[in-house]
């Protein structure tokens, strides 16, 4: 639900008045275009921060506040495409502060297949390593290369002996992405399961807005 206090719109410039601008993680950024094209949401905005602040998650929070802070002159109202995303609470706890809303849940993992549906099994797949379209596209970048696994493969069983399998959290019915997952399982020497989750909380979410 949207807060009252977003919805001010005195003093907006008239470009601004009923649309809704999206915060959101770079990562996402394929997703929400694709969702935006095919629903025709014409009023939604999106602006990205770059992808790679996963793997500082400690510099989300004054990076999604900055963000709000640039546009909100602008914009009736701005809505933050993140979830937790490893910032323990902090996230939410600023976007409460600065009056706008964000997308529940822990990690785009959860929210993908759908917040309630990744709860349920959340206690039996606690050796499981997710991946979504973008980190299946991102591999190397985001996983392979920052792990230090090109330099020193030797760390691949002391990082990951305790994960039992590699689970595709596929939002698009792609072979080709199919076949880069099932590798990157391989590489990690991790067994192989593909879910079809399609868009799950994100699109019921952007459809509230």
């Amino acid at each position: 639900m949207i807060s009252d206090q977003s919805l001010t719109v005195a003093g907006l410039p008239p470009e601004g008045r009923g649309r809704v601008l999206l915060i959101a993680c770079g990562a996402l950024a394929r997703e929400i275009l694709a969702l935006k094209a095919a629903n025709r949401w014409d009023h939604l905005d999106l602006t990205c921060l770059p992808a790679n602040l996963h793997l500082y998650p400690e510099r989300i929070t004054a990076a999604v506040a900055a963000a709000v802070e640039k546009h909100r002159a602008a914009y009736a109202t701005i809505y933050v495409v993140y979830a937790d995303c490893g910032t323990g609470g902090q996230l939410q706890a600023k976007c409460a502060e600065l009056g706008v809303d964000m997308v529940p849940g822990p990690h785009c993992y959860a929210f993908f297949e759908g917040n309630d549906t990744f709860a349920a099994h959340a206690d039996t797949e606690a050796t499981a390593f997710y991946l979504t379209d973008f980190l299946v596209r991102q591999f190397e970048a985001f996983v392979w290369r920052p792990m230090g696994f090109d330099r020193h493969p030797e760390l691949i069983p002391m990082m990951f002996g305790n994960y039992e399998k590699l689970v595709f959290l596929a939002q698009t019915d792609d072979p080709a992405l199919d076949e880069k997952a099932r590798a990157a399982a391989q590489k990690l020497g991790l067994a192989y399961e593909r879910r079809l989750t399609g868009y799950g909380d994100l699109a019921v979410e952007l459809a509230r807005l």
